[in-house]
């Protein structure tokens, strides 16, 4: 199942303990234009800052909102999640996007830093920015309605059509997107509410979607995540600063989306009373990993490279197949990789009492026509994950980079 790795923390820090911290008096002094921190400093593109004690150690902490890249990629997975799809208001044009994303940036650095908002509904008056990102993106759509044709990029096409996909338009695509994720549900909701007000007679909401993670310190040390099926989820994921990281995530173009991404989500639904029915050696195989500790089956430990050429003592491939990890596999993809940050969902039951959850899935990446793409496509054709798999809803989006000093998110394109 393709999902998401925290990223790894240097040798004798914790995983969001190392980056350098200023205080958040510093900050609101007027540091902020100093805070990132770059790849050699701990995480990459990573910026934690010190809260100001208001609230525990976990809602202390910060994330900068202005850097090399936005915040919300490169940092590890919060808790929580909102995820939303706007579409631009017929009459807004260029100058009301200019117009929204000034508001934007302004609110959201404003909510990164713990600041009430002017008339502020005080759902998260009592805690710290509590790791708080907030990532823009901008759809295929956005560029003819706010009259920026000329500067879509090519790579942002439309998605191909994919084998068995049941996708709901109306939770799929939107002229910008919208990723809010916190160390606590409440201010990721908070944070929700403030820019979708920030959006009034601008843009209106096209669909909305929440997901979860562990929350940090839950488990004595950082691990791998594990999704709704009980897997360890991303283990293969590509680490910030290792060779070749940058170009498999990073777009060196056009000029405006220079440092920025490709954002590919899919709200993949789980058929978890069927996964759940397959004994464990089952479940095993159709991933080709140990559930208990994500060891892929031909031995080793989970961070052991997969031996796709290895036996069983039967002659058998020790992974089979058809399995996840071996059609998944860069190898076997001509290299394609992206970063994946994705979290869990869970709505209920749907009407014929089976559970309406699964994986929101995100994946980062210089170009879709070199990462998801054909991944997904070799994937639709033979893992045999997909038959406990529904993708009911999907999107792309260029995700330009951090708002310059003083500036705001997507100035490079309206401006430049």
């Amino acid at each position: 199942m393709t999902g998401p790795t925290p990223a790894a923390a240097p040798s004798g820090s914790t995983e969001r303990d190392d980056a350098r911290r200023v205080s958040r008096r510093a900050v609101l002094g007027g540091a902020a234009a100093g805070l990132a921190v770059g790849a050699g400093g701990g995480l990459a593109g990573g910026r934690a800052l010190a809260g100001d004690g208001r609230s525990g150690a976990l809602g202390a902490r910060g994330v900068a909102f202005r850097g090399p890249h936005q915040a919300g990629i490169l940092e590890p997975q919060q808790a929580a999640v909102q995820l939303a799809g706007f579409d631009l208001e017929p009459a807004a044009g260029r100058a009301g996007l200019q117009k929204l994303l000034r508001r934007w940036s302004a609110t959201a650095e404003r909510l990164t830093l713990g600041e009430e908002l002017p008339e502020d509904d005080l759902v998260a008056a009592d805690a710290g920015p509590c790791s708080l990102t907030v990532t823009f993106g901008f759809g295929p759509t956005l560029f003819d309605k706010a009259g920026l044709t000329a500067r879509r990029p090519a790579a942002l096409t439309p998605l191909p059509a994919f084998p068995e996909d049941a996708l709901d338009p109306a939770r799929s695509d939107g002229d910008l997107w919208l990723q809010i994720g916190a160390d606590d549900a409440l201010v990721a909701w908070h944070a929700h509410r403030a820019l979708l007000r920030a959006a009034a007679g601008l843009a209106r909401p096209r669909w909305q979607m929440a997901g979860f993670s562990r929350t940090p310190g839950a488990t004595g040390k950082p691990l791998t995540v594990r999704n709704l099926m009980g897997q360890l989820d991303g283990t293969n994921n590509p680490q910030p600063g290792s060779a070749g990281f940058d170009g498999l995530v990073f777009a060196t173009g056009p000029d405006w989306l220079a440092g920025g991404t490709y954002l590919v989500q899919r709200r993949i639904r789980m058929l978890l009373d069927n996964w759940d029915n397959l004994p464990r050696e089952r479940q095993e195989r159709v991933i080709g990993r140990r559930k208990t500790d994500g060891a892929p089956l031909s031995g080793g430990t989970e961070h052991t490279p997969a031996d796709l050429a290895a036996q069983r003592p039967d002659g058998t491939l020790a992974i089979a197949p058809d399995a996840h990890i071996r059609l998944a596999a860069p190898a076997a993809n001509g290299g394609a990789a992206m970063l994946r940050r994705g979290f869990s969902y869970a709505d209920g039951l749907r009407p014929d009492g089976t559970p309406d959850a699964g994986l929101l899935f995100l994946a980062f990446q210089a170009d879709p026509a070199h990462g998801f793409v054909p991944v997904q496509q070799r994937l639709a054709r033979g893992d045999g994950l997909s038959r406990f798999l529904r993708h009911e809803a999907s999107g792309l989006w260029a995700v330009p980079p951090a708002a310059p000093a003083g500036g705001y998110v997507g100035q490079q394109l309206l401006e430049g």
